[in-house]
Parts: structure tokens; sequence; C-alpha cells
């Protein structure tokens, strides 16, 4: 008789603790960057789930357990001491060119659900993830949660929302007309509001690319 197993999804479409493989299977296949481990016990589950992804993987890494012991990723990763916060939202830009054809999306984080899409047809991926930080923050504001987290993975976009301003060189003409507007109107809503949602760092490196990439790299 096969010996129980018990899965653990840290990072999947719906993350959690599994008592079978095909249902923990369900949460990680077409999931870009998903992290999941076995386990014997549900105790050892449960307790790996609560810690986290990042916490038990620099546990794991400082131990001399075999090749087998650490968790299973795609792609693999490094030790981190931050955990992903499921009930978030990410957003991301993509650029076909710099500057050329832009786009920008919000996504939910767990289960990549498309909240908010916008594309122009001149831009730069810089201001697509500054408008794309603006439009989430607008977009919680008006569905009253002011304290749900948002993940980027562009530190110049943190940096331009900090100082409300859209710090772009990109020269202002009949093509980008429409998409100077919508950045003085991003710009109108940061003067006019206070930032209340917290706007995290998505580490790349640690959990593969952000749930709202548009997958062309």
């Amino acid at each position: 008789m096969a010996k129980k197993k018990y899965y653990v999804v840290w990072m999947g479409h719906v993350p959690g603790v599994y008592t079978a493989w095909p249902t923990a299977k369900q949460q990680i296949d077409g999931y870009k960057g998903a992290k999941y481990k076995s386990f014997p016990d549900r105790a050892q589950a449960e307790a790996a789930f609560r810690r986290g992804f990042g916490s038990y993987l620099k546990q794991s890494l400082g131990t001399k357990a075999s090749k087998s012991s650490h968790p299973r990723t795609r792609p693999s990763a490094v030790p981190s001491s931050e955990t992903i916060i499921g009930k978030s939202i990410s957003v991301d830009a993509a650029c076909s060119g710099n500057p050329g054809k832009m786009e920008y999306q919000g996504v939910t984080t767990v289960g990549k659900r498309q909240i908010f899409h916008q594309a122009f047809p001149l831009g730069t991926n810089n201001i697509g993830e500054f408008l794309a930080l603006v439009h989430a923050l607008a977009f919680l504001q008006k569905q009253e949660q002011p304290d749900l987290p948002i993940y980027t993975d562009s530190k110049i976009a943190m940096g331009w929302i900090k100082k409300g301003k859209c710090k772009t060189t990109l020269v202002r003409n009949a093509k980008t007309e429409l998409l100077y507007q919508t950045i003085e109107k991003a710009e109108a809503w940061l003067k006019e509001n206070t930032v209340t949602n917290p706007i995290l760092k998505w580490k790349t490196k640690v959990w593969g690319e952000i749930p709202a990439d548009f997958g062309r790299k």
C-alpha cells in the first residue's frame, strides 16, 4: 500500500495543502513559476505552508539535506525572506520596441484573472509600468480596498509613484498626445489622493515572472 503524501502548493492557481496529487497538479499546471513539494505527514505540510516558500527554502538550503528534499519549483529559485501575498494585484507592461506599441494590465496575483488592460500606439515600458500602478491604485480605491497590496517588478515605476511624477523623456507629439493626456490624469490622481495600498517589489529571481507578465520575453 502506497504511503500517503500531502502536497504543498506555495505558488499556483490556488495555493494550499492538498491530500491528492491530481488536485495539487491542477494548481500548478500552466502556472509559470509554480512552487510545490510533497510531505510525508499533514503537520509538516501545514507548517511549511504557513512559513511560506522563501522561509522553507532558506531553511532547506541551510541544511545538508539531500537534493530530493528541496521543494520543486518552475523555474529554480533562491532563498527569500518574503513570501507572496496571494490576496493582491499584480501589474506589468509590455512594449514592442522602446519606444513602441505599449500596453499594460493588472491581474489577480492568484489565478491571473485580468482586472484591467490598456494599450497605446506609442510609449515606453516605464510609462506603462507607472500607469499600471496608478490604474491599480484608483481601481482599489473605487473598490474600497485601501489595504490590498499591489506587486510590480519595476523599481523605476515605484520611484515615480513616490515622486508623483512620470519622469519620462518621450517626445510629446501627435502620436503620443493621448498617452500624455493619460499621464497627466495619472499625475493629477496622485496629487489629489493619498496612496494607502502597499506597493511591493516582485522578486522575479525568486518567484519567476510576475503574474501580470505578457510572456513575450
